[in-house]
C-alpha cells in the first residue's frame, strides 16, 4: 500500500480511461513467503489471479469508472536487507515483442540495477522513466552511507541512460538524470477528494467544529519514512510542545523500535497498526505532521492535503509542488517546527477551491504525464531534424556507439551470479526459480 505501489495503478487506470490507449500494467509477483513479509494484514494470494481480482476490485471501490487495462506479472523477489522487491529474470519478456510501443519504467533505476536481458530501448520504441524514489537519501543513512550514495549515484544515472530515453523526476528531491525533467505527474485517489468536499459542504452547513481530533502522522513504519525525523523533534521539543497529542498510524520492520522511543518520551504520543488513509478514523484529524525529508512527492501528504487538513512539512524539495496550497505549512528548522505545528492547531484549514482540487486529481496529473511525453516525442523529433549536419550527426553517432557499448557491458556483466552478486542482486535472481514458473505459467 505504499505510494509506489498505488501511484502505476492508479497512472495505468487513468491512461486507459478514455480508450483510445491500450495499456498494460505489469507488476511484481511474489511467492508465498515473500508475501509472508511484505504484504500488510496478512494478506496472501494462492495465485496471480486471485491477486488481480484484489487489485480490481480495490481500484473499482476508489474511481467512478471501470478501467480496461491489462494487467500481468512479472517474477520478483524480496529482498530483506535492501527491503525492496527486485525483479527476477529478463522481465522485459512479460510483453510480447508485437505489442511493444511505449514502456514507462516506474523506478526505472530499481528495475534495472540488475537486468539481464533485451536492452529496453531496442525492444521499445520510447521508453519513460519515473523517478519515485530518493535512494541516496535512504544509503546515506547506513553504514558508510555516504560511499555507498556515491557509487549509487553513477549507478543510477548508467542504468537510468541506457535503457530510458527520458526521465521523469517527480520533484528535485531526486538526483538529477540525464534527459530528465521535474514534473510531478502523481495525483490523488478521487476518495480523498470526496472527502475533503464533503466535510467542507458539511461544515457550510454546520455551526460545529469540522476537525475534532489534533495531529497525526500516518506512513509505512520504517525510520527512514519520516519518523525518525518527526520523533526527534518531539522529543528535543517536548517543553514547548507540552500538552501536543500525536497519534502514529504504521505497520513496518521498525515497529518495534518505534513503540520503543515513543515510550521514553513525555508527551502523549499513541501508536497504532497501519490503515487505509481513506479510513472514517482520519476524517476528524485537523494537522498532518510529516517532517520526512527521504519523500520525492509524498503521497499521505497529498491525500491530507485532499482531505481539507492542514499538514506541516520541512521547507524541502520534495513538499516544493505542495506549496502553492493554502493548508500547507512548511519550516526551516526545530523551532520553525514547533511554531509551525502551535499555528496549524490553533486555525481552521482554509476550503480549497475546485481548482485546486482539481490539481491534486488524477485528471490533471495525466495531463502533466501526457504532456511532458509529447514534450519527450516532439524533442526526439526535433533532434533528428537538426542533427543532419556532417558534424552532429558524427556527435550523435560517436554517442550512440558509446551507449551502445556501455549497455553491452552492463548486460555482460550482470550474465554472470558472480558479478551479479558483487553488484547486490539477490542469489538466484537471473532466471526465475520453478515454483515462480509453475505460478506464472512460465515456460521452464
Amino acid at each position: 500500500m505504499t505510494g509506489t505501489a498505488v501511484n502505476p495503478l492508479f497512472r495505468a487506470a487513468y491512461l486507459a480511461k478514455d480508450g483510445g490507449r491500450k495499456i498494460t500494467l505489469v507488476i511484481p509477483w511474489l511467492s508465498l513467503k515473500d508475501q509472508n513479509l511484505v504484504y500488510p494484514n496478512n494478506t496472501t494470494f494462492g495465485s496471480p489471479s486471485e491477486q488481480e481480482s484484489y487489485i480490481r476490485q480495490w481500484l473499482e471501490e476508489r474511481i467512478a469508472f471501470i478501467a480496461g487495462f491489462a494487467i500481468r506479472f512479472y517474477p520478483g523477489k524480496f529482498d530483506v536487507y535492501k527491503r525492496s522487491i527486485l525483479p527476477v529474470g529478463d522481465i522485459s519478456e512479460i510483453i510480447p515483442d508485437e505489442e511493444a510501443d511505449i514502456a514507462v519504467l516506474e523506478e526505472p533505476e530499481h528495475l534495472t540495477w540488475f537486468h539481464h536481458g533485451k536492452r529496453w530501448k531496442t525492444k521499445f520504441r520510447l521508453v519513460i522513466g519515473v523517478i519515485h524514489t530518493n535512494y541516496l537519501e535512504y544509503v546515506k543513512r547506513e553504514k558508510n552511507g555516504k560511499f555507498q550514495a556515491f557509487l549509487l549515484k553513477y549507478i543510477n544515472t548508467w542504468v537510468a541512460s541506457i535503457y530510458c530515453h527520458k526521465v521523469i523526476r517527480l520533484s528535485a528531491a531526486t538526483q538529477d538524470y540525464p534527459r530528465s525533467i521535474i514534473c510531478n505527474v502523481h495525483g490523488v485517489n478521487p476518495k480523498f477528494l470526496e472527502i475533503g468536499k464533503k466535510r467542507f459542504d458539511e461544515q457550510q452547513h454546520s455551526s460545529n467544529q469540522a476537525f475534532t481530533k489534533g495531529a497525526y502522522y500516518i506512513g509505512k513504519m520504517v525510520w527512514s519514512k519520516g519518523y525518525g525525523e518527526l520523533l526527534k523533534l518531539l522529543h528535543d521539543h517536548q517543553k514547548e510542545l507540552t500538552g501536543l497529542e500525536v497519534d502514529l498510524y504504521g505497520n513496518g520492520e521498525d515497529s518495534d523500535q518505534v513503540k520503543e522511543a515513543v515510550s521514553k518520551l513525555k508527551l502523549t504520543v499513541r501508536v497504532h497498526p497501519g490503515r487505509d488513509h481513506a479510513d472514517p478514523l482520519f476524517h476528524d484529524y485537523k494537522v498532518f505532521l510529516n517532517p520526512s525529508t527521504t519523500d520525492v512527492v509524498c503521497t499521505t501528504t497529498a491525500e491530507a492535503l485532499a482531505m481539507g487538513k492542514i499538514v506541516v512539512c520541512a521547507n524541502h524539495p520534495s513538499n516544493d509542488f505542495f506549496k502553492q496550497f493554502p493548508n500547507c505549512r512548511t519550516y526551516d528548522d526545530d523551532n520553525g517546527f514547533v511554531e509551525a505545528t502551535h499555528k496549524a492547531l490553533g486555525e481552521e484549514p482554509v476550503p480549497l477551491t475546485d481548482a485546486q482540487r482539481y490539481e491534486l486529481s488524477w485528471e490533471a496529473a495525466t495531463e502533466r504525464f501526457l504532456r511532458v511525453s509529447e514534450l519527450i516525442r516532439a524533442s526526439a523529433i526535433e533532434m533528428e531534424k537538426n542533427s543532419s549536419t556532417e558534424f552532429a550527426s558524427a556527435s550523435l553517432s560517436l554517442w550512440k556507439n558509446m551507449e551502445d557499448t556501455s549497455a553491452y557491458l552492463h548486460h555482460l556483466a550482470l550474465g554472470f551470479e558472480a558479478t551479479r552478486r558483487a553488484f547486490g542482486a539477490i542469489p538466484g535472481s537471473l532466471q526465475p526459480d520453478e515454483e515462480q514458473r509453475k505460478e506464472l505459467g512460465l515456460s521452464s
